[in-house]
């Protein structure tokens, strides 16, 4: 039997006529095309999984190798045509380089020859007969593996095959086992030429590896900051909001501050000139520049909303009472939160082992260089694609969750006596009819972000340019109109789902048709349903604040050998998109109530024979709401009169 909500109906004289919004119990698939496509989509991610399992060595990028293909820490595959390769270096953990204060850059590549060691020389070693006594004590050779330690001071090849003396001292550096010299000059030396030659990907996944536990706690602060905005909105006062919103301003403002004094500090603190310093200050300066913005427009918007508090309360008190009809909910973002975790450690595995994919060649001396393959770039695209659309397939599906197990609650007759396990009936409808539509939808945001990523990209491009004034001030609003964009569509997508659990139509449909109703009915609702969605947002926003302010304190400390620009905005990512799955709850309630209400509102009339879906209590709180806004547009339209009458009083003298 096809939906009766699925198509216009047309009358006999063949106009049509308006849609019959009911809820429907036989349904039929919808969008099966994008559900097909997003299928194709994940075959390709799963084969840039398997490419990289056979292709990527993440173990080089995490333990350090050597010159010669070995990888530290770990028994080795020899290498055809390398002689010095496929050795043992289980109790070999660290990486030495053995002229780490004569570091040179030949052609496009570092000229030096690292080793793996058991131990770095904590002692400045200044001759080879110490050289040697160190490899008998410590058992960690210094020089290359075909010279034995015996001939260190005999062996006329000792001067090309052992470290140039002085033989500086080194500490293992918390970056992925490295030897980093101690003396001064050395380390100025050392940290100038590594660090700024290698490849810009593999410094990143570099910060990602160096700084995984801080990341992991900062994980798990973002989810204890969600948890605590949960608990807030769920019980939510008068009072609680007044403090929520100045702890809101404070935190702001004490975000702002510090990024601006780290700012400073970076500044009057560069004590050798990396790339990663500059990049990390850049980081710092665009995260003070951007906080600022934000916490200008919005401590403006809580000045002049302010005194919608009490309406809103109201608001979140009965969104809380359409929970209670349906207590899981609350529990719905766990999951989706379970779900993304393991999808973003494979998707951060995968990227590792793309990051170091590489094809061995044998060099002068049998040397190994790793040489990346072709179309690594493409895949890396790809897979980034692959992360944005399907984090938002699963949030989607969340959204389309709540939404119809809200619809189902509040298209019941017997208050008093709920539907039997909404969560899972709309869950049922969602896997068995509607992934397809939440397919499309979540496609629309992958659409838009990643111009706006490209744009974001090429206006960092464009900023050491003296004469591209313009291309930069045109990058940036084409910026502004994809972020307004974002924005539309997320707002447009929730309400598609709500009316897809509803009417049971396709995306296309379902958006078309909840415009078209919502704007009928904007009177009624749309500027305390924004000040809600604003509130929530708020708490989106505190969340991201003070997870990426302690990502600042944490990544501080290794200023020097951590580009923790990437890093930070992966957390930030992650902040917000946590914050977003717990918060949203309220949010995807309170949006799918007003769309129930502007349906039940063109349905029904409060009559016997039509009497309306929602509560008295929600009907009399969307009549003070129309009475505030009534008065508040009466008050400016008289205000206006007397500023004409005024201005024509002083024409006619």
């Amino acid at each position: 039997m096809h939906c009766l909500g699925a198509e216009y109906l047309v009358s006999a004289e063949g106009a049509p006529r308006q849609r019959e919004w009911r809820l429907q119990i036989y349904r039929k698939c919808t969008d099966t095309a994008w559900l097909f496509l997003f299928f194709l989509f994940w075959t390709g991610l799963v084969f840039i999984m398997g490419y990289s399992v056979v292709a990527g060595a993440a173990g080089r990028l995490l333990f350090g190798y050597d010159s010669f293909g070995n990888v530290c820490g770990k028994k080795n595959s020899p290498v055809e045509g390398a002689p010095l390769s496929g050795q043992d270096m289980t109790l070999k953990k660290h990486v030495f380089f053995m002229n780490s204060c004569n570091l040179k850059v030949k052609g496009m590549r570092l000229d030096r020859t690292a080793l793996c060691v058991s131990s770095c020389p904590e002692e400045q070693l200044d001759s080879l007969e110490e050289v040697q006594l160190f490899a008998n004590t410590s058992g960690s050779f210094l020089c290359v593996y075909s010279l034995n330690s015996f001939n260190y001071t005999h062996s006329p090849k000792a001067d090309s095959l052992c470290p140039r003396l002085p033989v500086p001292p080194s500490k293992s550096f918390p970056l992925f086992n490295r030897c980093i010299p101690q003396t001064p000059e050395c380390y100025s030396l050392f940290a100038s030429i590594w660090i700024n030659d290698v490849d810009t990907l593999h410094r990143i996944l570099s910060g990602i590896m160096s700084g995984r536990d801080t990341i992991l706690g900062l994980c798990i602060l973002t989810l204890a900051l969600s948890l605590a905005m949960m608990f807030i909105f769920r019980f939510i006062t008068t009072l609680l909001v007044n403090i929520f919103i100045s702890l809101v301003i404070l935190g702001l403002l004490f975000v702002c501050g510090v990024l601006w004094w780290l700012y400073y500090d970076y500044i009057n603190d560069l004590s050798i000139e990396l790339d990663t310093e500059r990049e990390n200050m850049k980081c710092v300066l665009g995260f003070a520049i951007v906080s600022t913005g934000i916490t200008a427009v919005l401590l403006v918007l809580i000045f002049v909303l302010r005194k919608r508090i009490k309406l809103t309360v109201e608001l979140f008190q009965i969104t809380n009472k359409a929970i209670s009809s349906a207590p899981f909910l609350l529990f719905q973002p766990l999951w989706t939160f379970a779900i993304l975790i393991f999808f973003w450690v494979l998707w951060v595995a995968v990227l590792l082992s793309l990051g170091t994919a590489g094809a061995a060649q044998v060099m002068e001396g049998g040397q190994v260089e790793y040489k990346p393959l072709s179309g690594i770039r493409y895949m890396w695209s790809y897979h980034l694609l692959g992360l944005i659309w399907t984090s938002e397939f699963i949030l989607a599906c969340q959204q389309m969750t709540i939404a119809g197990a809200v619809v189902t609650c509040y298209f019941n007759r017997s208050k008093n006596d709920p539907p039997d396990r909404p969560i899972l009936s709309s869950l049922s409808v969602l896997f068995f009819y509607h992934q397809g539509t939440v397919v499309k939808g979540s496609f629309l945001i992958p659409v838009v972000r990643v111009p706006r990523i490209i744009v974001m990209y090429m206006q960092n491009a464009l900023k050491e340019q003296q004469d591209g004034a313009l291309s930069r001030y045109l990058f940036r609003c084409c910026y502004c109109c994809f972020w307004c964009l974002d924005k539309y569509l997320l707002h447009l997508n929730q309400n598609a789902y709500t009316t897809t659990a509803i009417n049971g139509t396709d995306f296309c449909t379902s958006a078309k048709d909840a415009f078209k109703i919502l704007s009928k009915n904007s009177s009624h609702f749309t500027s305390i349903n924004c000040f809600g969605d604003f509130i929530i947002f708020l708490g989106k926003v505190l969340v991201v604040c003070f997870t990426v302010f302690g990502g600042l304190m944490a990544f501080n400390y290794n200023r020097a050998f951590q580009v923790w620009a990437v890093p930070l905005l992966l957390v930030a990512f992650f902040a917000y998109l946590v914050a977003h799955s717990f918060l949203s709850v309220f949010e995807t309630v309170l949006d799918a109530l007003f769309l129930c209400f502007a349906v039940d509102l063109e349905t029904n009339d409060g009559s016997s024979e039509k009497p309306y879906f929602m509560d008295q209590e929600f009907l009399s709180f969307v009549k003070r709401s129309n009475k505030l806004n009534n008065a508040r547009a009466r008050q400016d339209e008289h205000s206006l009169r007397n500023d004409e009458g005024t201005e024509l009083q002083a024409i006619a003298r």
